[in-house]
């Protein structure tokens, strides 16, 4: 019993971080919202990735330095691909004429879009009634949240969805193929490739002046806090509390963004947000609940024809 207690408990430090990261992954879309107001997306995209790769480099060195990537290189640049390159132009560009609070809660559905993705790739993990259930919420969110900009910004909106189904697929990649990859390596090369890919578009919408005080420091918020310390941290939280509690923040960070389109941006928050808000967030825990694992027919059969063999021979 101690030790079950035990289990679900969480050290000062996890918390700490937990609320760490649940803010600096909540105000991205903030910061984009500021940036892209002055300068291009590919600026941005550039920008961020370039600040993130020269703030983690340091620690790459001193870690273990990038031998230990050697015979991964396709993986992570597929996971350089799905999870920063593509994603990334994707949401600053659909911000654009999104509010950052909408872009928060549309990318809160990419724990649904993980569920969906791994099934696709073969996950034998049961879906139960539950959720599915989930399932359904989640989109009923995103269809409230869309509903009125069909006449408008619904391409918009597609960009972001589409982001969050590269960070599903980011994550399977993950799990999948960069399990024993030593992770500060693997993120200062994959923002390198980031930033080496978004260079020459960069250097073509390069701005005419230099940017507002504002934007200089959403470009540096989000290279060094929302990408360098976030993914630090984040790893730290892993080792700390586990993988399945670090998840967590996916359900808090979303609060966080709209909070700041809010409180910063004047966007406006309405019954339509509130509900679509419940409804995203609680489909989104629904669909990623624990489900009990396949049974293979023939194997449960046999087990039940030995267990009615060892009654019977008991009962004898």
């Amino acid at each position: 019993m101690m030790e079950e207690l035990s289990v679900h408990r969480m050290s000062r430090r996890a918390w700490a971080l937990f609320v760490l990261l649940s803010l600096v992954w909540g105000v991205p879309y903030w910061l984009i919202k500021v940036a892209v107001a002055e300068i291009s997306v590919p600026f941005l995209v550039f920008a961020r990735s370039a600040v993130g790769a020269a703030v983690l480099f340091p620690i790459a060195l001193r870690d273990s330095g990038f031998t230990a990537l050697r015979g991964h290189w396709i993986p992570v640049v597929s996971f350089a691909l799905v999870e920063m390159i593509i994603p990334w132009g994707l949401l600053s560009h659909g911000e654009v004429r999104l509010n950052s609070s909408t872009a928060g809660l549309l990318i809160a559905v990419t724990p649904i879009l993980t569920v969906i993705l791994g099934k696709v790739f073969g996950s034998t993990e049961i879906l139960g009634p539950l959720r599915r259930t989930g399932l359904a919420l989640g989109f009923a969110g995103v269809s409230v949240l869309a509903a009125p900009e069909l006449g408008g910004d619904l391409g918009s909106i597609a960009e972001i969805v589409l982001a969050a189904a590269c960070y599903a697929g980011g994550s399977i990649i993950a799990v999948r193929w960069l399990k024993n990859v030593p992770v500060i390596p693997m993120t200062v090369a994959c923002l390198a490739i980031a930033s080496t890919c978004y260079l020459l578009p960069a250097f073509m919408t390069w701005p005419h002046s230099v940017p507002s005080t504002s934007v200089i420091a959403a470009i540096f918020g989000l290279g060094i806090v929302c990408t360098a310390v976030a993914f630090a941290s984040f790893f730290l939280l892993i080792r700390e509390a586990g993988a399945e509690r670090a998840v967590l923040i996916t359900y808090v960070a979303p609060a966080v963004a709209v909070a700041a389109g809010v409180a910063m941006l004047s966007e406006p928050f309405n019954a339509r947000i509130a509900l679509s808000f419940v409804l995203i967030l609680c489909g989104s825990r629904m669909a990623t609940g624990r489900s009990a694992p396949a049974v293979e027919p023939k194997r449960m059969t046999i087990n039940v024809l030995r267990l009615h063999w060892r009654n019977k021979q008991t009962n004898s």
